[in-house]
């Protein structure tokens, strides 16, 4: 999955980006965080457990 189509999925359902870590781009909900790794293609299983943890699949 792209990145940005991960993204795009979390700030439409609420989520933003809280600040830049080293290697990964920290998205929050205003009560979880979840890092997002800074890779134009995110492997699928690594996407779709941060979708999973996420609250959107």
């Amino acid at each position: 999955m792209k990145r940005r189509d991960l993204i795009k999925k979390l700030e439409n359902n609420g989520w933003w980006k809280a600040r830049e870590g080293d290697n990964h781009t920290i998205y929050t909900n205003g009560e979880r965080s979840e890092p997002i790794p800074r890779h134009k293609e995110i492997n699928e299983i690594t996407a779709k457990a941060i979708l999973k943890r996420a609250g959107l699949k």
